[in-house]
């Protein structure tokens, strides 16, 4: 009887910890947390039973629901993938309920192939096209527990609904800060859609393609989600000071901010003795703005002075307009003298300002996209690479057209004279 005991013991033990093996190998499938996130939002309006893909060959819905296989099964393993709706569920004349009309299809996580590609098979084109509301909805699927998010929006038309508008739900996500890019996909090549397709993308740093053939729909799905996988480094929010006694302090890496029409905004970086300050400032046009427009950067002092400034200026359509500087704070070989001789680090305040303007009917609110590039390095060893007297190598250049302003003014002279000379013997 004890025998029997210790042998049912025995055996519960060792079922017991074979469950325990294979517990963690359970856990441990799919990806992690902090991986990658890509939702796809599919348009099943009604017009996408048009049979213009592929030649005229198939329609719009069968081409992307071919691609969308294709898709689920070549999602990388360390990609969380979900998808959702946009006018699959309601065929009504009510504008208001088809305007909601957006539902989750697969919640964002591991894939399970069979049940995403049922799901996707069971889709006909129904009704409305609520992009800016699918959008929203979208974000609220990602969630923001970690990873990169990116979603995907394969569409054949400009939203049918107006409100929200997608552009300015696209800019609202952005400004957000919880770094979101929105890739958009057009089934359709009239003016109206590619302008505001173009517009979601360009809202959030996110790229527009027309598609007109189911290989190169699934191609491009592909490329995107496979983007998403790839490592990137996440700019931190920051909010710029309207002074800079005001500003915050930031470091070497990226950040975000967003700045109205003509604002100025400052922020104050640390520079040790021997290091080089180089900074470099990205303003998007998510909207539209007028043809003349520019971006200043200047490196300040804390007293006033200037130390140094990159500009930047065009004229026409832009999607992004940069400019930088370089500030050295002492040579790399001065450090350790610096260091003995008790020199704290400077503070130098960066002032980012753009000339943005645009017509009127065009919001304001949010600002513009910035985006820093800020990095510390080494001084150089090389004195001529120094700023002087707040005006960097200006004085280089100055001195050069002082010069040449001098000897061509001797020259002048000397030719003049010899002229009168030669006009007065004759």
């Amino acid at each position: 009887m004890i025998i029997r005991k210790r042998l049912a013991a025995g055996a519960c033990a060792l079922l017991a910890a074979l469950a325990g093996g294979i517990a963690p190998a359970n856990a441990a499938d799919g990806p992690p947390k902090d991986s990658p996130k890509v939702e796809l939002v599919l348009d099943v309006s009604g017009s996408m039973r048009a049979q213009d893909v592929d030649g005229g060959s198939r329609t719009r819905m069968a081409a992307a629901k071919q691609a969308f296989n294709e898709v689920i099964d070549a999602v990388p393993a360390d990609v969380r993938l979900g998808i959702r709706t946009l006018g699959a569920n309601y065929a009504g004349d009510d504008k208001e309920l088809g305007c909601r009309d957006s539902k989750q299809l697969y919640r964002v996580g591991p894939v399970d192939r069979t049940e995403a590609k049922t799901a996707v098979a069971t889709l006909q084109p129904t009704g409305w096209t609520p992009i800016g509301y699918a959008l929203r909805g979208a974000d609220q699927d990602l969630g923001t527990d970690g990873g990169t998010r990116r979603i995907v929006l394969i569409t054949d038309g400009e939203d049918s609904c107006g409100q929200p508008d997608p552009c300015d739900v696209a800019r609202e996500l952005a400004a957000k800060g919880t770094h979101l890019t929105i890739d958009t996909l057009g089934l359709a090549q009239d003016d109206k859609t590619r302008e505001q397709l173009s517009c979601i993308a360009e809202a959030t740093g996110g790229t527009y393609s027309t598609v007109r053939h189911t290989k190169e729909l699934s191609g491009r799905i592909k490329q995107l989600v496979r983007r998403a996988e790839t490592p990137v480094e996440t700019p931190k929010p920051v909010k710029g000071a309207d002074a800079c006694s005001k500003a915050p302090e930031i470091g070497a890496g990226l950040w975000t901010d967003r700045e109205t029409f003509s604002e100025h905004r400052w922020y104050r970086v640390n520079v040790k003795p021997g290091q080089e300050l180089r900074t470099s400032v990205s303003i998007g046009a998510d909207r539209a703005v007028d043809r003349d427009y520019g971006v200043l950067v200047r490196a300040v002092s804390e007293g006033g002075q200037e130390l140094v400034r990159g500009a930047e200026s065009g004229s026409g359509r832009t999607d992004v307009i940069s400019s930088g500087l370089r500030y050295p704070y002492g040579q790399a070989g001065d450090k350790d003298k610096a260091k003995e001789d008790g020199k704290e680090p400077r503070t130098v305040c960066l002032e980012v300002s753009s000339s943005f303007s645009a017509p009127a009917g065009v919001k304001r609110d949010p600002g513009l996209p910035v985006e820093l590039a800020v990095d510390l390095v080494d001084a150089p060893d090389d004195p001529s690479d120094l700023a002087a007297f707040g005006l960097g190598r200006g004085w280089v250049l100055l001195a050069v057209l002082a010069l040449t302003g001098l000897i061509a003014g001797l020259v002048w002279g000397w030719v003049s004279r010899w002229r009168v000379t030669v006009w007065r013997a004759n």
